[in-house]
């Protein structure tokens, strides 16, 4: 039956309007974010028939132990949903302090399990993390979750590595664990984002020697003078 069904999925917008949300709110919801652009992309299935006969990508055959391969992708599919709930309770965090809501995360995921489309049986591990800690950051900083994903993430990593090697689209998978990597470092890679900010904009920037809230700008061609933007915003 499933080798019978088109492949171009409908949405009635709840992802859309979830990501955009999250966009005026500031936060990144990145694997609903590649959930629902990929659902767009299906539905242009005439001009991807048209494009399979003009583009090229590698072998799709994948010679590996079956089992294994398997056992990669649970691993992936567990820890990509575990970041998507991470995503989504982090919109609901900031949401609830913005409109002054009376949120309790948990009981929010024990309503769920009771009678949404959700039903994840991982809804009550969430509301045991929260009932543990009321006030937690992240649901991936929760021990149990923390613990799931760092067991998961060689077989997550090994799922996208394959998945990109036969040319096989993952963008949700892949979101959630470059959104990971980003997640865990306490350094990245925004300092030069916010160099080339300031080069083309002046839009200044802050320093790791310095206190956090004070601005500077630098001028990078020797004859750009001390005039800078405004609305330095992290």
């Amino acid at each position: 039956m499933l080798d019978t069904i088109l492949d171009a999925a409908g949405q009635k917008g709840t992802g859309r309007w979830t990501a955009i949300s999250a966009l005026d709110h500031g936060v990144p919801l990145t694997v609903v974010d590649e959930a629902v652009a990929a659902r767009s992309l299906s539905a242009a299935k005439e001009e991807r028939e048209r494009a399979e006969a003009i583009l090229t990508g590698p072998d799709a055959s994948l010679d590996e132990d079956e089992e294994a391969v398997l056992s990669d992708l649970h691993d992936a599919l567990y820890a990509s949903k575990i970041v998507a709930y991470a995503q989504g309770l982090a919109l609901l965090r900031d949401a609830a302090r913005e409109y002054d809501w009376s949120l309790d995360p948990g009981e929010a995921a024990a309503l769920w399990r009771a009678g949404c489309i959700i039903r994840s049986r991982f809804l009550d591990d969430i509301t045991s993390a929260f009932r543990a800690e009321s006030e937690l950051e992240n649901l991936l900083l929760a021990p149990f979750f923390a613990d799931a994903v760092n067991a998961a993430q060689a077989g997550w990593r090994r799922t996208i590595a394959r998945a990109a090697q036969i040319g096989v689209a993952t963008p949700a998978m892949s979101a959630a664990l470059a959104f990971y990597d980003g997640y865990r470092r306490g350094r990245g890679p925004a300092n030069l984002i916010q160099a080339q900010r300031d080069y083309f904009g002046a839009h200044t920037f802050e320093r790791v020697d310095r206190p956090r809230g004070e601005t500077f700008h630098f001028d990078w061609i020797g004859s750009g003078g001390g005039v800078t933007s405004t609305g330095y915003d992290a």
